[in-house]
């Protein structure tokens, strides 16, 4: 009645009490019930109220009939979090407390494991089967661990193989049809709900529930019935009998990949790769989703590897086989672009991978095999690679390589990946040697390089005449000093006498040597002396070959002086000039001739079996291909020798020039030296190394400051030049006029093509800073910051007493400084490539106290001149080559010299001659892993360095 409602408001009014008020004796049911119909049920709670009645007895539940205002006029806690947890959360800090809650909701399987224990906890839980909704079953909540489901399989009467599903919790075992109810995460039984770890299993547990067994296999198919079971992914756990029992192996797998060329639906041919992992005999593509394969014969299950799967297709993304969909293909397949796949076969096989591409199998490098045998006079290097059972020989490996190849072909038509860094370690030697029926011979001068190879090879094997020879080569570990003859004239150095016992272990072993001592520590004098103990040697009355001695024009005088001095018993003949007889040769124990003459008389010459052929400075032959090259090459001799200081100025080819000479054919042919993209032009730190190790026994070089201790100290000095305005606008203008015309130039031709500009660019730039007179004769008045400082320093040299060695390459600027000498009124000596008394000017100069001053042109004087009267060296000019320098300052800082010796370099500030420094600073690395020097950078000029040089 509306009365009733009003007075409720009243009431409510006066005190506080809410409209809608939970009376106490009210209650709230909680009823499960699964939904049978749902493949993958949900539970479905239904919320009922019950009311106390006059007689004490609850009556008859209920739906129910409740506002949200009203939760929080429940008495429990528990149940107003219950409750508020099935109403959700509110909207925004809002919730209309006028909402009604529903009576019934489905529970998801999160929510549904954390209400049920809440809802059994108020002792008013229940469970109702759909076929008998009247009948409410209570429900407690079982606090123990949770059930699992789990695969059976087991016999049945008939002898088949019957796959069942039960429930497990520890010993415990339940038939999947003994709950009331089953959804995921719960199970009703027992007058209990219980946490069930159904996961994925929820759908075997389903279809358990509907047919139990789940199948049936006849005994005859038990091993296929029984690896298809293990071998399934996703399955629950499967509990076998004893007589199906097997092992669980974990292997590696190794990772196939086959390339080939599909036609797209587009018409346009693609690469596409597929990648599979084999587990023994068993192969698995990456889309196959089983766990692995099963072994029937040994009841093994091989267990595959999916990190390791999944890192190798991540390998494949990352070199460019990447997978994508198709609308053509079900499954996304791998492409791979042409360009991308050498590198992709070549890393797949390095890693162990088995390969095809388009038919062609490839195969990784195993064991490598080095052998050595000896013949008359030969070795012989054989060697071979295994790929798997198949292999390939040395010789094929070393063309595979020449030709830029990364595999070579083998005898069963697959491929195999050529073993680069093995390769390239031995390459470089190994291409020295001549192919012959699958091995690689080399002549007896070429012990050493093998020597070397297995150094870098201890797994190689060799024979017993080869090992003695090894033995007999390592001698050399020590120089052993040898006594000098009794003919020659004054003492040798202990150095000198170590130099005299090598060359006899060369004479020993029939090997030609290069002597590369520093300038002014006595070669010739070794090497006269070396020549006198042959003279003595040869029984008393017996005439023996003579020898020739080869060196440049300038060293003629210097040799026979040499040779009067040291060795006077020694017949010397001259032969040189307009006179010269070449009957009069096997008179003689030395003949002496230039570079210039052996090259006119070779016809006459390669007819004579000398003793010894002794090439000084023998950096003259450095390029093979030139006529001096050749002609020394066509000379017969029993002993060959090379003198110098410098055997390499500019790269590993002039020492194949030296060697050819030295030891024909030891370094093989020259072509070896392009080997593997010019390894031995620009060699690495191993090629370097070993070729040090080879050439060890054929080179030997002591410097200065190593054998000569009694020399006095030497000072090198740079002094710099201030430019005056004139001539610092003359440079400046010509610099800008070079940098614009060849920048332009290098850009659109390269610097290659360029290089004839570049060297005029330098010189002219060169000139400008010496001296503007060498670059118009009219001015030779014109102020000159570089001979100011010449004048200003030899006045002081002169003042104290000294006497001064000014060197420079320009003899035109010589001509300016001789000019302002002769005005001076000082006394001097002048010497270029035109001067032909050469020996009495020198002589005048370390004789004649007045005159101070010798002026000589770095070509023609850098070498072969004994100038110890002088303490003072000035370089007019640098240039590329700093041992162009140091041989200038070597014709006073030498054996003989008594004084402190004082090196001036005079460079122009803020010119090429200071980028010039920079250069040669930088450009140190190639024969000082050989021999300990390097001499030239203006080879390997660059874009860059041109820029530095024009800044």
């Amino acid at each position: 009645p509306r009365w009733q409602t009003e007075l409720a408001h009243v009431l409510a009014r006066h005190t506080g009490a809410p409209v809608d008020a939970w009376p106490a004796a009210r209650h709230l049911l909680y009823i499960l019930q699964a939904a049978p119909s749902r493949s993958n049920p949900s539970l479905k709670l239904t919320l009922m109220t019950q009311e106390l009645k006059s007689n004490g007895e609850w009556g008859r539940p209920k739906p129910l009939r409740m506002r949200a205002n009203q939760i929080d006029q429940l008495p429990s806690a528990e149940e107003r979090q219950l409750l508020l947890s099935l109403l959700g959360p509110d909207s925004y800090g809002y919730r209309d407390l006028n909402f009604e809650l529903p009576d019934s909701m489905w529970l998801t399987p999160s929510l549904a494991r954390l209400l049920v224990p809440l809802m059994a906890g108020t002792g008013r839980l229940y469970f109702v089967e759909p076929e008998t909704p009247d009948r409410l079953e209570p429900l407690s909540w079982d606090e123990n661990c949770p059930w699992s489901f789990v695969l059976e399989v087991a016999a049945t009467e008939t002898g088949e193989w019957a796959l069942g599903g039960c429930l497990r919790r520890g010993h415990e075992r339940m038939e999947i049809s003994e709950p009331a109810m089953i959804v995921p995460g719960l199970l009703a039984a027992r007058g209990r709900m219980m946490p069930l770890l159904a996961g994925e299993s929820f759908e075997w547990i389903a279809a358990a529930r509907k047919k139990n067994p789940l199948l049936v296999a006849p005994p005859s198919e038990q091993d296929a019935f029984l690896g298809t079971l293990l071998c399934t992914s996703g399955l629950p756990p499967i509990e076998l009998p004893p007589e199906l029992r097997f092992e669980e192996v974990r292997v590696e797998p190794t990772c196939c990949l086959s390339i080939s060329r599909q036609q797209s639906a587009y018409g346009r041919a693609e690469l596409v790769a597929s990648l599979s992992f084999a587990y023994g005999e068993q192969s698995f593509s990456e889309l196959d989703a089983c766990r692995g394969g099963f072994e029937a014969s040994t009841h093994r299950l091989f267990l595959r590897n999916l990190p390791a799967e999944k890192s190798a297709a991540a390998l494949l993304d990352q070199l460019g086989a990447k997978r994508r969909s198709s609308f053509w293909s079900a499954n996304p397949q791998r492409y791979i672009t042409d360009a991308k796949l050498p590198k992709l076969a070549r890393t797949a096989v390095e890693g162990g991978w088995q390969v095809e591409a388009e038919g062609k199998i490839f195969r990784r490098p195993g064991a490598f095999r080095l052998n050595i045998t000896s013949g008359i006079d030969w070795f012989e290097l054989s060697g071979e690679v295994d790929f798997d059972g198949a292999t390939a020989k040395l010789p094929e490996l070393l063309l595979a390589l020449r030709r830029g190849s990364k595999m070579v072909q083998l005898g069963d038509g697959t491929y195999g990946m050529l073993p680069e860094e093995w390769l390239k370690k031995i390459a470089p030697l190994a291409g020295m040697g001549n192919a012959e029926n699958q091995n690689i011979r080399f002549t007896r001068a070429q012990a050493a390089l093998l020597d070397a190879l297995l150094a870098s090879q201890p797994e190689a094997n060799c024979d017993e005449k080869f090992a003695c020879f090894r033995r007999q080569l390592s001698s050399f570990n020590g120089l052993c000093r040898a006594e000098q003859p009794a003919g020659f004239q004054g003492r040798l150095r202990e150095y000198q006498q170590e130099g005299l016992g090598w060359l006899n272990f060369l004479q020993h072993f029939s090997f030609g040597g290069c002597l590369a001592d520093d300038m002014g520590v006595g070669k010739t004098a070794q090497a006269l002396a070396l020549l006198e103990a042959r003279r003595e040697s040869r029984p008393k009355g017996e005439k023996g070959r003579a020898s020739l001695v080869v060196v440049p024009r300038s060293l003629v005088f210097n040799w026979k002086q040499e040779a009067a001095r040291f060795t006077p018993e020694l017949q010397v003949l001259d032969y040189t000039g307009a006179s010269r007889c070449h009957t009069r040769i096997p008179e003689h124990d030395i003949v002496l001739t230039t570079y210039g003459t052996l090259r006119r008389d070779i016809l006459e010459l390669k007819e004579i079996e000398f003793d010894y052929v002794i090439l000084d400075e023998a950096q003259a032959i450095k390029n093979a291909a030139s006529d001096s090259s050749k002609a020394v090459r066509l000379l017969r001799a029993q002993n060959r020798l090379a003198l110098s200081g410098t055997p390499i100025e500019n790269h590993l080819g002039e020492l194949w020039s030296l060697f050819e000479f030295l030891n024909p054919g030891m370094l093989g042919a020259s072509g070896a030296f392009q080997l593997s993209g010019g390894a031995l032009r620009k060699p690495d730190e191993d090629t370097r190394l070993l070729l040090a190790r080879a050439l060890r026994p054929f080179i030997l070089r002591r410097t200065k400051e190593q054998v000569a201790r009694e020399l006095p100290p030497k000072t090198e000095q740079t002094i710099y030049c201030e430019m005056e305005t004139a001539q610092r606008k003359l440079y400046d203008d010509l610099r800008r006029h070079y940098r614009e015309s060849l920048m332009h130039r290098i850009e659109a031709a390269g610097i290659a093509k360029s290089k004839i500009q570049v060297l005029e660019a330098l010189l002219r730039l060169r000139q400008a800073a010496c001296h503007p007179a060498l670059l118009d004769s009219t001015k030779l008045s014109a102020p000159s910051a570089k001979l100011e400082t010449l004048l200003e320093q030899l006045a002081e040299v002169l003042e104290g007493g000294a006497k001064a060695l000014v060197f420079s390459q320009f003899t035109s600027l010589l001509a300016i400084v001789r000019n302002r000498l002769d005005q001076l009124g000082t006394s001097y000596e002048y010497l270029d490539g035109g001067t032909r008394d050469r020996q009495a000017r020198v002589t005048r100069f370390q004789t004649e106290k007045d005159c101070r001053v010798f002026l000589i042109s770095l070509k023609a004087g850098g070498l072969g001149l004994n100038l110890t009267a002088a303490e003072y060296v000035f370089i007019l000019d640098p240039w590329w080559n700093p041992a162009v320098e140091a041989q200038a300052v070597d014709r006073a800082h030498r054996i003989g010299q008594a004084k402190p010796v004082f090196a001036y370099r005079l460079i122009t500030r803020d010119t090429v001659e200071e980028k010039v420094l920079e250069l040669q600073n930088t450009k140190r690395d190639l024969a000082a892993a050989i021999i300990g020097e390097n001499n030239s950078v203006i080879r390997d000029l660059k874009a860059e360095d041109l820029a530095l040089l024009l800044s």
